[in-house]
């Protein structure tokens, strides 16, 4: 998860500014190149929903993991923009993979072992990632190195990490007595309205998190403090999970999304509207504190309300999140460059992440809460 989602996905906020000054590359067309690596996500969910991969997720999540790095290293060897499309879309394939493969591995031990408690740890690999990343972009912005060289990092710490995840990981999930493959999904109102809001999260949350160290370096901030920035957004991450499980169990799962929409939305909105080097800090740190909290919280909605094809729900849900990611960075960049700034972006996110919370709230009702609660 530190190599697939917190470098392969998220190192392109941190190198971003650097690719916009020397490439001379527009707000617009950095949304472009985000939205191309949400766009192979969603069509990595989609493809992961079909059955081809029954009794292949570890062969297909290592070769999405092998990809990531590969990817990395590609994108620092061009400056054309149609080849940084298709790299990052075949990157957000890659992701995508590893995310649903490797849960579905990894959770699937969790629940055999009457562990599911387990996940926190699983999700703060993200966390790790960011802040192994912010770090290492530091040492980078310290020695003067352009972001050709961040891309080069990348590749090089993605390849170390694919070794021990080939060694941990060393078979599927487990076989409960004779492999079947799940069934078809049963559709309802609530889980509809989970999907919808989750992909409406995925717009809510993409701006700030594509766009936040352009906004320290449009606001003035040097290269040390925009890697402090994602360093604190890192380091947030990794205790979210266990964190949100206290308003879990006191708010049940429903209550817990929203209030934890509403905590993200403030920090979207601080990050611009707060002056000086506290605004960007602050949003940092409260979208570290939610974002993967939130992933969590919402894909386990979905279990709760599908449990009879995980797998299939998980990739469904993950394609909505797909879709709200390409809208966002889109529209926020046509925006951002229309403004000037990153202002009123921040603030439509702001209110769809709350229209998000409401709608997940509305859908998921008194059973959902109390499962969520027991786990």
């Amino acid at each position: 998860m530190a190599v697939a989602m917190g470098i392969g996905r998220f190192i392109y906020t941190l190198i971003l500014p650097g690719m916009m000054e020397e490439l001379n590359l527009s707000a617009a067309g950095a949304g472009w190149i985000a939205s191309a690596n949400y766009l192979g996500y969603l069509a990595g969910a989609l493809a992961s929903a079909g059955g081809w991969a029954h009794g292949r997720e570890r062969f297909v999540m290592l070769a999405g993991l092998g990809a990531t790095a590969l990817l990395a290293g590609l994108m620092g060897m061009t400056d054309w923009m149609p080849a940084f499309l298709v790299i990052r879309f075949l990157a957000g394939v890659a992701s995508a993979f590893v995310l649903i493969f490797l849960s579905s591995i990894v959770m699937s031990h969790m629940a055999a072992l009457g562990r599911p408690d387990l996940q926190a740890a699983h999700f703060a690999g993200v966390g790790a990632g960011i802040a192994l990343s912010s770090a290492l972009m530091a040492v980078l912005v310290a020695l003067h190195s352009g972001w050709r060289a961040g891309w080069f990092l990348a590749a090089a710490v993605s390849a170390l990490g694919f070794v021990p995840v080939a060694r941990l990981i060393d078979r599927g999930p487990p076989a409960h007595g004779q492999a079947a493959r799940e069934p078809a999904l049963a559709w309802s109102a609530p889980l509809i309205k989970v999907i919808v809001g989750y992909g409406l999260f995925g717009i809510g949350y993409v701006v700030t998190a594509t766009f936040l160290i352009a906004i320290v370096r449009q606001q003035g901030g040097g290269g040390v403090f925009e890697a402090m920035v994602w360093l604190a957004t890192g380091v947030a991450v990794v205790p979210s999970l266990c964190l949100w499980q206290g308003p879990v169990r006191g708010l049940g799962l429903p209550g817990a999304y929203l209030a934890a929409c509403a905590v993200e939305a403030v920090g979207v909105a601080v990050s611009v509207s707060m002056g000086g080097t506290a605004g960007p800090l602050l949003g940092g740190v409260l979208l570290g504190l939610t974002f993967i909290a939130l992933t969590a919280l919402g894909l386990q909605a979905g279990r709760l309300l599908a449990p009879a094809a995980p797998r299939r729900v998980l990739a469904l849900m993950t394609a909505s999140f797909g879709v709200g990611q390409i809208v966002g960075p889109i529209a926020a960049g046509m925006l951002a460059e229309r403004s000037g700034s990153f202002f009123l972006p921040s603030l439509a996110a702001a209110a769809v992440l709350m229209m998000s919370g409401l709608i997940v709230w509305s859908a998921t009702g008194k059973s959902p809460a109390d499962g969520a609660g027991r786990g």
